[in-house]
């Protein structure tokens, strides 16, 4: 199976975007900071690569959308969230608040940084995904409240039983404290020495703050950050397969 994590930067990158989804074959995608409407998608599509455009470009058949918060656009509105993909069917899905909770009528120059979920879906196949958008703090170690945050993911992953695997944009590098109480998982960007996953279009600096993680379950064949300009965060992927 292969496996894309990419923070898609609200879709702003839109023809690189699709192209790259157009391009590649992936069996399950893990994408943060996606827009998507119920009631103005046509008007929504004109200003990014939101959800339903993504969805149609990546060819996978099954979605599971989980917005942290809304804003009001034309005479309806649209929300911001995490997203997955798979050519596997879910079996059962779900989504918890690991800070905050979901906002309506959100102003877009206030908007906020740390209404987070996690998702966790579980794939007929066995194997379960996990995303999450990590809370933001300007420096990548973070801070007290990054480590409670991330001491409530390791809490709800931990009740995962079976093959796991964990994607997001952490918003942490490997060194930070918060990354501790998930140290019974392997971290693919720390064992492959990565320097940065950012692209270098809106922050510059080595910040290896996008992740993906797995469980003793799950064997690795492959792990890259691609090339592609696609976001201001790099585009990760990981060729795994199930352990008998």
């Amino acid at each position: 199976m292969k496996i894309l994590q990419l923070n898609v930067w609200m879709g702003k990158i839109e023809g690189n975007l699709r192209r790259f989804l157009a391009q590649n074959d992936f069996d399950i995608i893990c994408m943060q900071e996606v827009f998507a409407s119920d009631n103005c998608a046509e008007h929504l599509a004109r200003l990014c690569f939101d959800r339903e455009q993504i969805i149609r470009a990546s060819r996978l058949p099954y979605s599971f959308f989980s917005p942290n918060w809304s804003f009001d656009l034309v005479d309806g509105s649209c929300e911001l969230g995490n997203l997955i993909l798979s050519r596997i069917p879910f079996t059962q899905t779900s989504a918890e608040f690991i800070s905050g909770e979901y906002r309506e009528h959100i102003k877009l120059v206030g908007q906020p940084s740390n209404c987070l979920n996690l998702q966790i879906a579980q794939l007929e196949n066995g194997l379960t995904i996990a995303n999450h958008h990590g809370y933001w703090q300007p420096n990548p170690i973070g801070n007290t409240d990054t480590v409670t945050a991330f001491t409530k993911v390791a809490a709800a992953l931990q009740k995962v039983n079976g093959p796991l695997a964990v994607c997001g944009d952490f918003n942490i590098i490997h060194d930070s404290p918060a990354m501790r109480p998930l140290d019974f998982l392997r971290d693919l960007t720390d064992e492959n020495h990565i320097p940065t996953t950012l692209s270098g279009l809106k922050f510059d600096g080595a910040v290896p703050c996008d992740h993906i993680l797995v469980n003793d379950q799950v064997l690795v064949n492959d792990f890259a950050v691609l090339p592609d300009l696609v976001s201001d965060h790099c585009a990760l992927t990981a060729d795994i397969e199930l352990k008998p």
